[in-house]
């Protein structure tokens, strides 16, 4: 199971532990994943109270600044490479923060590739690639192939239940 984030505590939901530059917090509800804080020296004078309201302000602190600069992805422009080859990283890497790509079943045994502008990436350099956002969330949204450069229309509803094959179309789809 995917740690939640780490929240806003209070002393009786957490576990501190002292090093001699940081201090671990460990949530007790382990769901949620824990912190490890860099202080300084000086954490070895502060009290598990200074320690979590040190913590508790990095937590307001990070909140406030997602509101108050909202995030905006970066979208490379139609014929601009999307990804280049990094040599320290021994892969490829995203040059923006949204991919145009189209699904191929071209690998090995049907593995699925994926074309990013005219380059193949196995299954492989795909997932490689796009670990360089660990931590993000994701979003896909299928298009038609000459589409992909277009956000589709968006609806939110539950999909509909296939209609079950009548007699006639099952005997011609065998």
């Amino acid at each position: 199971m995917r740690k939640k984030k780490p929240q806003l505590a209070t002393l009786d939901e957490v576990t501190i532990t002292k090093g001699p530059d940081y201090a671990e917090i460990e949530y007790k509800d382990e769901s949620i994943m824990g912190v490890h804080l860099s202080i300084g020296p000086e954490v070895t004078e502060m009290s598990e109270e200074q320690i979590l309201e040190l913590h508790n302000d990095v937590i307001r602190g990070t909140a406030e600044l997602i509101r108050n600069n909202p995030y905006v992805a970066t979208e490379v422009p139609l014929g601009s490479p999307q990804i280049e080859y990094s040599e320290w990283g021994n892969q490829w890497v995203l040059r923006g923060n949204v991919l145009r790509c189209v699904v191929s079943d071209g690998g090995p045994d049907g593995e699925p590739t994926v074309w990013v502008d005219d380059r193949e990436l196995s299954w492989e350099e795909f997932g490689r690639t796009i670990t360089t956002y660990a931590g993000w969330g994701m979003r896909i949204e299928f298009t038609p192939e000459d589409d992909i450069h277009r956000r589709p229309k968006l609806k939110v509803e539950e999909p509909k239940a296939p209609e079950p094959l009548d007699e006639e179309d099952e005997n011609q789809s065998r």
